[in-house]
């Protein structure tokens, strides 16, 4: 019999939530990805893993220090599926590392993984899929899943590490939280769950569906282009249940409303700069999202009488209008796609 410990709340210190990706991914704890098959869900993941590795900027959230990240996959071959696509996502390499499973598969409650976390001081790990990794457990069982949840939640808290487990959707019906694969316990081990889905032709929505430590984050959209490839696009309005729902619903989102606002203003010719980003505001456009929709469109900026005008390009190798009236051609000044953007607003 266990010897008996009491724990009392007045001696423990309270710790704020520690965050990878606010508030969408917590650090120390478990993170669900699920979608169905070919939605983007690994893309997006891996995605994600990429700008750790840099310590470049997610969606709402700032920079980081670069930290390595562990992925572990059982569906997508490494040298011709994975690290092209990290490539492609501008990810370093060199902080990316995989469990090799060689000699023995990995499963969820492997002492490895918790010897690689600290081994590589990492800060994100990766397990795709949720079902090649139960080692034999049951995962529609809560007496088989619940002992492998717990362990690896425990592991997540020593290490400060997020773990993110991506897992499919099944085809039944109803509430988002009995849409995962397996055991009700697997969503209720998670603190944050994220569902990927269609919405359009090239275009993904990543909804928060659940979120224990924080208010639910916005909607997200991305693209998934066959030339471009992944592509966040900003803010979207759509919820957990249309998305599941299959609808043929596409939400705007915060980009494609940008471009829109500025082609619309600009139809009929050159409007003051500060008008749009007035305009912006009001529809609830950040002006860096307003920034990158101007640097898509080539919107000329156009200096005159002091004020700054925005207008179409009327030629594309004229970027920047001077006070005379006169292009300037490339080279000359900072092209559109590196606007400066000045104490007193967006130029």
């Amino acid at each position: 019999m266990a010897k008996l410990r009491i724990i009392t709340m007045r001696d423990i210190e309270a710790e704020p939530v520690s965050w990878l990706w606010e508030p969408y991914i917590p650090a120390g704890k478990i993170t669900i990805i699920q979608g169905d098959p070919g939605d983007g869900k690994t893309t997006m993941a891996l995605a994600v893993a990429a700008a750790v590795t840099t310590g470049g900027a997610l969606p709402g959230s700032g920079c980081h220090i670069p930290a390595s990240v562990i992925f572990q996959t059982a569906e997508d071959g490494l040298a011709d599926t994975i690290k092209p696509r990290l490539e492609q996502l501008g990810a370093d390499c060199g902080r990316v590392h995989v469990i090799d499973e060689d000699e023995q598969s990995l499963s969820l409650s492997d002492e490895r993984i918790e010897a690689a976390i600290i081994k590589m001081n990492a800060k994100l790990f990766i397990l795709d899929p949720l079902q090649a990794y139960l080692g034999g457990a049951d995962m529609h069982s809560a007496n088989g899943v619940r002992p492998l949840m717990k362990q690896l939640s425990a592991v997540a808290e020593r290490t400060d590490c997020a773990i993110v487990i991506i897992g499919h959707l099944n085809k039944k019906g109803g509430k988002s939280q009995y849409r995962g694969l397996g055991s009700i316990d697997i969503y209720a081990a998670a603190r944050s769950v994220l569902t990927v889905g269609r919405t359009g032709d090239t275009e993904r929505a990543v909804v928060h569906g659940k979120s224990n430590l924080a208010p639910a984050g916005a909607s997200l959209a991305f693209e998934l282009d066959p030339i471009s490839g992944f592509r966040w696009l900003g803010e979207c309005d759509i919820g957990i249940d249309d998305l599941l729902s299959g609808k043929n619903h596409q939400p705007e989102n915060q980009f494609s409303k940008a471009r829109r606002l500025i082609e619309t203003m600009l139809r009929s010719g050159s409007v003051p700069a500060v008008e749009i980003m007035q305009a912006a505001e009001e529809q609830g456009i950040s002006p860096k999202t307003l920034n990158r929709a101007k640097s898509a469109l080539g919107v000329i900026s156009i200096k005159r009488q002091g004020k700054w005008f925005w207008d179409l390009p009327i030629d594309v190798a004229y970027t920047v209008c001077e006070e005379d009236g006169q292009h300037s051609q490339d080279g000359q000044h900072p092209p559109v796609t590196s606007l400066t953007i000045l104490p007193g607003g967006m130029i």
